[in-house]
């Protein structure tokens, strides 16, 4: 399995292009914007995408979901507490960036305690765990304790050598974050 991370759009929200070396089946995560840089990096790898999903809803995350929809043609996957957000340009805040307002309906609905994805080694944390810091939680669905419960009980039990790819920055590890990560102590 291969990771390619892609910072995208003018928040440079790491968008991921997770594929099997072997099938080359791949799915597209969090594409917040850029769709033909997205696109190259498809065409060159001889990729067959079969979903793009979202970690969450806000604007930075999803501002290359349409683009990229009519070109590839696959559903598009979200958690069922992100589905008003990403139909809803003010709540995902779309509106007022310079993307322009997105507003997107999901084909399939995820259902869990939250979205990180989990392949392998490899953990895509969205907004939820950073390289020494956490999401924010002053935004529309934000919520401190619970961010922090959730990171605790679901990803710090994970093996130390997990490979943390956040929505923005760079990489890290389980334990890394374990032992260095401010909000975690």
């Amino acid at each position: 399995m291969k990771v390619i991370r892609i910072p995208a759009g003018i928040y440079a929200a790491n968008c991921y292009i997770v594929y099997s070396e072997t099938t080359k089946d791949g799915i597209i995560i969090d594409p917040g914007g850029d769709a033909d840089e997205i696109l190259k990096i498809v065409n060159e790898n001889n990729l067959t995408i079969k979903y793009i999903i979202l970690t969450h809803g806000h604007g930075d995350h999803i501002g290359g979901v349409i683009e990229l929809l009519q070109v590839l043609k696959v559903p598009l996957l979200v958690h069922g507490d992100d589905v008003d957000m990403i139909s809803n340009a003010k709540m995902n805040l779309s509106n007022i960036m310079p993307i322009g307002a997105v507003e997107l309906n999901p084909d399939k609905i995820l259902k869990d305690g939250g979205i990180c994805i989990k392949i392998g080694n490899n953990l895509i944390t969205g907004d939820t765990l950073f390289q020494g810091s956490i999401g924010r939680t002053d935004l529309e669905g934000g919520d401190y304790d619970s961010i922090i419960k959730s990171i605790k009980e679901n990803l710090l039990v994970l093996p130390d050598d997990t490979i943390v790819w956040p929505g923005h920055g760079v990489q890290s590890t389980i334990g890394i974050e374990k032992r260095n990560n401010p909000f975690l102590k």
